[in-house]
């Protein structure tokens, strides 16, 4: 007899349908699993012998063979644990069929228990688009899967309850919708912050545009301290963004049980030993990297010139695209990647030139091999050069309190709103996403900004990606400051933060 099962696997950050096919025959006593298992997969045979027999059903003798349709499409995971069991039972006359709209997946201990999994939320988000009703998880997965919504989620604590569910005898109960709960931990604000009033301005910047930024200057002058205080004034999160950086964080194993949704935009920090692999993802198990971590959120590269030159490299094509496209022998995945860069750097090797105390030690062409680590097609990939300056004791002094986080939020909502009714209809979010046609709609210079903008190419020798995003940078300063139009005050302002003379000292 054969059996199918309606269940869910991963491809990558997607979920994507699969059928489990259980046929009993005669024959002597095996248990085949075809259909580009992995190990994982494989052994799944013997977790499901156990917790059947540990449970108190009868476990079928003869020939097993289980296929996971689509068969050409690997399959990894613990997660067919459960619908194996389920089709074996089923095939067996232990349990009636399931419903036809009914999906399960889980991982099975020896006890017959189940146990999470990860990536339960791209393959909720599936079984929505598969025609799935019901699906039954682990309970400890069951407040994840109801953020796909059109779900009845069945939480199943072990194989018992789920076999007098079927049956008939006791019904499972429907997990409640989860519903996220205020944040306990505060974030971090701007108010901690003394002085640094330009740099201030740039993040501000940054977060109402969502442009790239590059912060440079000596050791303790709080290049760190700011960038890690960019998430608090960045815009709340959609529920669809939400959706999106929460799956790729379930999928890679970061999501917590009791608040599966993230409400909180992402902030990646990777060590500058990070490989490109870690970066961009791929590796065995074809994982999301950590730009794709950082999606909609901010990617924060400390000590930019330590990192591997191959590793940096990586991330040119997912500035532009937002998407990244990990070819592997594992297959290919395209992997969302549409994330704020923000990095910070010394201006030389000892971290001290320019610094007013004249400790510097380092030579001119020191200086300039320092810089030169960072490629320069990357380099203009960044739309706000910074220089962070030493903060002076009168400022470390100061009584009262700097601007804190949730004022400069305002003014960055305020001007993030301008630009949503901007690009109503689109798949444009923020100025820093706008194609060529929207540049050439919306930042129109008048005759004032024509020869700023001429002398400033001239002078700077800028490319024409970089006179993009100077044009890009000057809309959201305008923006910021409720203008129609880009004057040459703001144009002049965006100028300035292309300088990369700071990066010669």
């Amino acid at each position: 007899m054969v059996m199918a099962v309606r269940s869910l696997g991963l491809n990558g950050v997607s979920g994507y349908e699969v059928s489990v096919e259980c046929f009993l025959s005669g024959g002597l006593p095996a248990f085949d699993v075809v259909g580009l298992p992995d190990a994982a997969v494989r052994e799944a045979r013997e977790r499901v012998r156990a917790a059947v027999k540990n449970c108190g059903a009868k476990y079928p003798v003869g020939r097993i063979t289980v296929n996971l349709a689509p068969a050409g499409q690997k399959k990894a995971g613990t997660v067919y644990d459960l619908p194996i069991l389920v089709g074996l039972l089923c095939a067996s006359g232990a349990l009636p069929p399931p419903p036809p709209d009914a999906a399960f997946l889980g991982e099975l201990s020896l006890t017959g228990a189940l146990r999470g999994v990860s990536g339960v939320l791209p393959m909720a988000l599936a079984a929505c688009r598969c025609g799935v009703r019901q699906l039954f998880v682990p309970a400890e997965n069951a407040g994840e899967a109801t953020l796909a919504g059109e779900l009845t989620v069945y939480g199943v604590p072990d194989v018992k309850a789920l076999a007098a569910h079927l049956s008939g005898e006791t019904p499972l109960t429907p997990a409640p919708a989860w519903q996220p709960e205020p944040e306990a931990v505060p974030e971090p604000d701007l108010e901690d912050v003394m002085g640094q009033e330009n740099v201030k301005r740039a993040l501000e910047i940054a977060a109402a545009g969502g442009h790239n930024l590059l912060l440079i200057g000596s050791p303790g002058a709080g290049k760190s301290m700011l960038a890690r205080r960019l998430p608090s004034i960045l815009p709340d999160m959609t529920r669809e963004e939400a959706l999106a950086v929460s799956g790729i964080w379930s999928v890679a194993g970061l999501t917590d049980p009791r608040h599966p949704l993230l409400t909180r935009r992402p902030f990646r920090s990777p060590h500058h030993t990070a490989s490109a692999a870690a970066l961009a993802g791929g590796g065995p198990a074809m994982r999301p990297g950590e730009i794709s971590l950082a999606h909609n959120g901010v990617l924060f590269l400390d000590e930019l010139p330590e990192f591997h030159r191959d590793a940096l490299e990586a991330m040119r094509q997912p500035l532009e695209d937002g998407e990244v496209t990990v070819a592997r022998a594992g297959g290919t995945l395209h992997l969302p990647a549409r994330f704020q860069l923000v990095c910070a750097m010394n201006p030389c090797r000892c971290g001290w030139w320019g610094h007013p105390s004249g400790r510097c030690t380092c030579s001119p062409r020191e200086v300039a091999r320092y810089a030169e680590k960072i490629s320069g097609p990357l380099l203009d990939r960044i739309d706000l050069h910074v220089n962070v300056p030493a903060v002076d004791y009168e400022s470390m002094r100061r009584r009262n309190r700097p601007e804190s986080s949730a004022q400069v939020k305002a003014r960055v909502d305020a001007a993030r709103a301008v630009q949503t009714r901007r690009f109503r209809g689109t798949d444009t979010t923020c100025n820093a996403a706008m194609t060529p046609g929207q540049i050439a709609a919306f930042c129109g210079l008048d005759s004032a900004g024509e020869t700023l903008m001429e002398a400033a190419f001239a002078r700077l020798g800028l490319t024409a990606r970089s006179h993009d995003r100077i044009l890009r940078v000057a809309r959201t300063i305008a923006d910021l400051d409720g203008a129609d139009a880009i004057s040459a005050e703001h144009l002049a302002e965006a100028v300035q933060y292309r300088n990369t003379d700071i990066l010669k000292g």
